[in-house]
């Protein structure tokens, strides 16, 4: 079946694929994070080699509007280093855990990117002119002997390849004791937050040396740790509010006008357990991996590993909406948990109107629920469905019993290729999903 969409029905078509085939990945070429920026022109992908690599939207051909728009590399720039805390032997990965695009302002393009411990903003801005024409300097860069200048002229700008450059323009750091997990640029686009296990801290984007701390959650005495921050976020356009969610399961929405240090929440966002599912795994997978605002501001959206809640911030006692991923894994938890799966950190996004959520699930599975429908689809990224504008099958997977003719049966999925990192286009039906270290692009099928 596919989505029913404002012109009619919808299905989803393979568009491109980014990345090596090769069997054998590079630990360094796995995608840790993938962003859109706010206009969806340009797409950012960050990885565990510190790399950010940016794709850019070609302007579709007006004369045939069934070849859509595809992304193609932009920049591609280290943003990060591997590190060494001398002081507590430990090393820091290079491994981008985070990327932020600001509004755009001028002609250049702004990101913040994060590995455990430093923050960066960068600058991508294009050349395509050189200047020409010095009087003080030879064209090779050499300073002339000022006596040999008899003559005076205008430097010229002249027309060259287009270049694009990365410059990192600020440096946060110093500010994190533990690693950080989230950041999140605020509505009034000069403040933005960055989150770690334990605490949250509020930064100005034009000062490095310094950054606010509005929650603390670290007990005096360390053995009696409970909980930990999993992810935090500012709403979309009210800009004293933030959320943050804990590995209990809980949701704290805050209020920085309330008072300087936010460790009394204005709301708590958490769902009584059902007592007939309580299990060994049931903290494990309570724990939330990813919350966001919806576009709207009114609702909000958290993952844990079986499933994804919809939240009406006017509600704090259970979610409205809630969609099963993968209950079918419900029965294999114990081996998810021995092979380390189960802490999986699944991410979510939401599409550009609000009405269909999207998140990834393993065998390179990824799931929509359209939200006013009340349905769900599954689809696979795939090298087998990487011919241009190949629609996608839905997939169906059997939890046990009889097998039916296209279903797979739970106990042949993959669970090292797994879906986490997810983004939607904000205005069109395109989405990016990143497979370990390949980079899907689908789009929605023109009629």
């Amino acid at each position: 079946f596919v989505f029913a969409g404002p012109g009619g029905d919808m299905q989803w078509c393979f568009s491109q694929v980014k990345g090596a085939i090769d069997d054998d990945v590079a630990e360094a070429d796995i995608i840790s994070t993938v962003e859109f920026n706010h206009t969806g022109e340009l797409l950012a992908t960050g990885d565990k080699g510190g790399r950010v690599v940016i794709f850019q939207q070609e302007i579709e051909n007006k004369n045939q509007p069934q070849f859509r728009s595809e992304y193609n590399v932009y920049s591609t720039f280290q943003s990060h280093e591997p590190e060494f805390d001398y002081l507590k032997s430990l090393e820091i990965e290079e491994k981008i855990n985070k990327i932020r695009w600001l509004p755009q302002k001028n002609a250049a393009q702004f990101l913040l990117s994060t590995n455990d411990k430093t923050i960066k903003l960068w600058k991508i801005s294009e050349r395509d002119k050189r200047p020409e024409g010095y009087n003080l300097k030879e064209e090779d860069g050499r300073y002339k002997d000022p006596n040999t200048i008899t003559s005076l002229r205008v430097p010229v700008l002249i027309p060259m390849d287009l270049m694009v450059e990365a410059s990192p323009r600020r440096v946060f750091a110093n500010a994190h004791t533990y690693h950080i997990n989230s950041v999140s640029v605020n509505s009034d686009n000069e403040t933005y937050l960055s989150a770690d296990d334990l605490r949250i801290n509020l930064w100005h984007l034009e000062i490095t040396d310094r950054s606010f701390n509005i929650v603390d959650i670290k007990p005096a005495n360390m053995e009696e740790l409970t909980e930990v921050i999993t992810a935090g976020e500012f709403h979309p356009y009210q800009c004293n509010t933030f959320v943050y969610s804990s590995s209990k399961g809980t949701i704290r929405l805050c209020d920085m006008r309330s008072s300087a240090l936010c460790d009394k929440h204005s709301k708590l966002f958490e769902e009584p357990e059902d007592p007939s599912n309580r299990s060994f795994f049931s903290e494990i997978i309570s724990s939330i991996s990813d919350v966001k605002f919806s576009h709207n501001g009114r609702y909000m959206m958290t993952r844990d590993y079986l499933s994804v809640k919809i939240w009406d911030l006017n509600m704090e006692n259970r979610p409205v909406e809630t969609y099963q991923v993968h209950e079918y894994l419900r029965s294999k938890l114990c081996s998810l948990y021995e092979n380390d799966c189960i802490f999986d950190k699944f991410e979510c996004c939401w599409n550009g109107n609000d009405s269909v959520v999207m998140t990834g699930s393993y065998n390179n599975f990824f799931r929509m629920f359209d939200r006013s429908q009340r349905r769900d689809l599954t689809l696979e990224a795939s090298r087998e469905n990487s011919k241009p504008m190949q629609v996608l099958k839905p997939r169906k997977v059997s939890a046990g019993g009889k097998r039916k003719k296209d279903e797979i049966s739970v106990d042949s999925l993959d669970f090292n290729k797994k879906i986490l990192h997810t983004a939607w286009h904000p205005q069109d039906n395109i989405i990016a999903v990143a497979t370990t270290n390949n980079l899907y692009i689908f789009q929605d099928k023109v009629n």
